[in-house]
């Protein structure tokens, strides 16, 4: 089996394990945390079994895929001969930056180097490594083994090759690349959930809904198509003649909402008051994590259906 060593093992870095793992690479997780690993295959042998039950760990067993991982004993010992490093740790450009130096070092000089940060551009912390060419950015949709999305963005100095595989380890182990050609700020799922939150504020800040009108809207309308298709998609099927026709119709109606926008709000300002008094109400502080463990169930049963249906998409 390949090997795949895993940098980190809090919340992305567990879920990222269970999702190569599943796909056949061997998994060596290590955390410069004491006692972090082991906390985190904790909660991989009690998820794994409910993932077997939705038939999704890709036709192999548990125990299959639980003997494919293991903890290293040392940072050396996690990245030694793996052909990728998906580094996990906190959202700290400094931190970054030490741990890439420590990575670049000693990790096999044909491995690549991937960062999950969510906010972190590649070339603030890989500019001064040797190896900066194969370092690049591979953020995931928490969690990755049951969103398949992945977003790949290369430094400036990133070799295309690179890219090319990295890519292609994405697709191998189940996931839906998403490949950008530079790296922007804000990459491009934190761009569009940024505008939908923004937009989202402003209509609970100005009064014109609650944040409970605002969740169905989505919850109970864009997101039932949002689940199988895109934006672009979604306008090529909601005019007669396709994603033409609809422009001709409507783009004249976005024209004018984006000429006279709402006031920008401020999110920690008194909406957040709002809005979390709302929430609170529906879910209070110590339900959080029991809802949280729900989504992920919800998640499950919908990449289930999802994975059903590929094989009867036309086209």
């Amino acid at each position: 089996m390949q090997k795949i060593a895993i940098v980190g093992s809090g919340f992305i870095g567990r879920a990222w394990a269970i999702s190569f793992a599943r796909a056949g690479y061997a998994v060596a997780l290590w955390d410069e945390q004491s006692g972090a690993v082991d906390k985190a295959i904790h909660y991989i042998d009690m998820l794994l079994p409910d993932l077997a039950r939705e038939n999704l760990l890709r036709g192999a067993d548990v125990g299959d895929v639980r003997g494919r991982m293991r903890a290293a004993s040392s940072l050396e010992d996690a990245v030694s001969v793996a052909i990728h490093v998906q580094e996990n740790t906190t959202e700290d450009v400094e931190v970054k930056q030490r741990v890439f130096a420590l990575l670049d070092r000693h990790a096999d000089q044909n491995a690549v180097l991937a960062s999950s940060t969510s906010a972190i551009l590649p070339s603030r912390f890989t500019a001064d490594l040797a190896g900066r060419a194969r370092c690049i950015v591979v953020h995931p949709l928490n969690p990755p083994y049951l969103i398949p999305a992945a977003e790949v963005v290369p430094a400036p100095w990133t070799d295309a090759g690179v890219v090319t595989k990295t890519a292609q380890l994405m697709r191998d182990a189940g996931h839906a690349p998403i490949v950008m050609q530079r790296e922007l700020d804000g990459f491009i799922m934190n761009r569009l959930q940024g505008a939908l939150l923004e937009e989202a504020f402003r209509l609970v800040a100005e009064g014109y809904a609650s944040e409970e009108d605002i969740d169905v809207g989505i919850r109970e309308g864009l997101a039932l198509r949002w689940s199988f298709m895109g934006p672009f998609e979604t306008i090529d099927l909601n005019a007669p003649g396709g994603v033409r026709d609809y422009v001709e119709r409507y783009e004249q109606v976005y024209q004018r909402i984006a000429a006279n926008p709402l006031p920008h709000p401020e999110w920690g300002g008194p909406v957040l008051d709002a809005i979390e008094m709302d929430r609170r109400k529906k879910l209070p502080a110590g339900k959080l994590q029991d809802r949280q463990a729900w989504r992920d169930r919800r998640l499950m049963s919908l990449a289930a259906y999802k994975q059903r249906a590929a094989s009867t998409i036309p086209g």
